[in-house]
């Protein structure tokens, strides 16, 4: 695969300048972080040292020091005017950020010409570390899932199996055989980012609870559950502080996200029942005893894997684009998602089948006459087009 994504010359274009920032790429596994950069580095004329975390196991700080003097010592010996370091899964190593830092301000004081990059996959621990240690030296690239654009113009990717497949790039070969593509998308991407991403990295007392919260968010995606009805639907939960915890670490990983009530107070907003929306509709497809063409044919619950693939289509851009991502409820009206930026207020209303209601959409209006209002389905903006366009062109 040599597809360029738009990170791809995000980051051609700050290699370019002097040596200022260290560059961060991160986002959930198995979206391409790896292959962009090795694309980048096999078409660049870079003198370059890459190295993985994840190839050589968990080592401590030393490693990192050990592999900049390599780098230097590569430098040195090519007679090339600098070099760039790469260091692939970071927050495999304990301490990373300290070692970076040492590391990064030691060349900065003997003006050694070396450039970083460095990519990792949590979210969480990635920008904990990144704004104790190294505030003022980095920059950070998101790359999320792979949207219907991307997917189409690599794969050719149609938009209905878009809907049920998703933006797994490293699945594709697999979309004929439904059931080894279930069982590669459980097995090496859900289990493995769980496993990987969330319990070796972050303290979880309870770790089947965790995977029973995320097994029913995807059941019940672009759904609302208030916690203590999440309660009721599981065994041994706990409190609904440890549920909005596990939520928390699933969303850094760009698994599922807990989306909030829109409120002009945070305080409401913050204290409101989530709304479950996953990050890639191939968590629900995979988990389904139905096949493609038998969803395919039942327009309700077509409806509602279109309603999921929207979602995670908004969900993926409030990352890239950072506008802010909710939904609003006022007794029975209800808008499905709300998109804030620069005070700038839209409201979204999903109908993917043949009925029309948007008394949601004109509560919403009403109660606040300067937002923006659209309706994706019949009658309305068409959900091929939808997922298509970058939502903030609605802005």
């Amino acid at each position: 695969m040599n597809y360029k994504r738009h990170q791809n010359h995000i980051l051609n274009k700050r290699l370019k300048e002097p040596r200022r920032f260290i560059q961060v790429i991160y986002g959930p596994r198995q979206v391409g972080k790896t292959t962009m950069v090795t694309q980048f580095l096999d078409e660049s004329e870079l003198n370059y040292h890459f190295v993985s975390a994840d190839a050589v196991g968990q080592f401590s700080s030393n490693w990192i020091e050990q592999q900049w003097d390599l780098a230097r010592l590569q430098l040195k010996q090519s007679g090339k005017k600098s070099l760039l370091l790469v260091i692939d899964e970071i927050q495999k190593i304990n301490n990373w950020s300290e070692a970076v830092k040492k590391q990064w301000d030691s060349d900065t004081k003997t003006k050694t010409p070396i450039k970083v990059i460095i990519l990792g996959s949590s979210r969480l621990l990635l920008q904990h570390d990144l704004t104790e240690s190294l505030a003022g030296r980095f920059e950070t690239i998101y790359m999320g899932h792979w949207t219907f654009s991307e997917m189409s113009a690599a794969f050719g990717l149609d938009e209905n199996r878009y809907v049920w497949f998703g933006g797994y790039p490293g699945s594709i070969a697999l979309m004929e055989d439904e059931t080894r593509w279930k069982e590669y998308v459980r097995d090496s991407l859900i289990e493995t980012c769980i496993s990987k991403d969330i319990l070796m990295l972050t303290r979880v007392d309870k770790p089947v609870l965790l995977k029973r919260v995320f097994e029913l968010g995807c059941i019940y995606s672009g759904q609302i559950l208030s916690y203590t009805k999440i309660v009721g639907q599981l065994q041994d939960a706990g409190n609904t502080t440890t549920l909005a915890h596990y939520l928390k670490l699933m969303d850094t990983a760009g698994l599922l996200a807990g989306i909030e009530k829109f409120s002009p107070n945070i305080l409401r907003k913050r204290s409101s029942s989530p709304k479950f929306q996953v990050y890639n509709t191939a968590f629900i497809s995979a988990q389904r005893q139905e096949t493609y063409n038998e969803i395919n044919e039942s327009p309700s619950k077509w409806g509602r894997a279109v309603e999921s693939a929207v979602g995670a289509h908004l969900l993926n851009h409030s990352q890239t684009e950072s506008f802010n991502l909710s939904y609003w409820r006022n007794g029975i009206n209800e808008v499905d998602f709300v998109l804030e930026m620069d005070r700038q207020i839209i409201g979204l209303e999903i109908k993917s089948g043949t009925e029309k209601n948007i008394s949601g959409l004109q509560a919403f209006k009403k109660q606040y006459p300067e937002c923006k209002t659209y309706h994706i389905g019949k009658n309305g903006l068409s959900w091929q087009d939808f997922l298509s366009m970058n939502p903030i062109d609605l802005f």
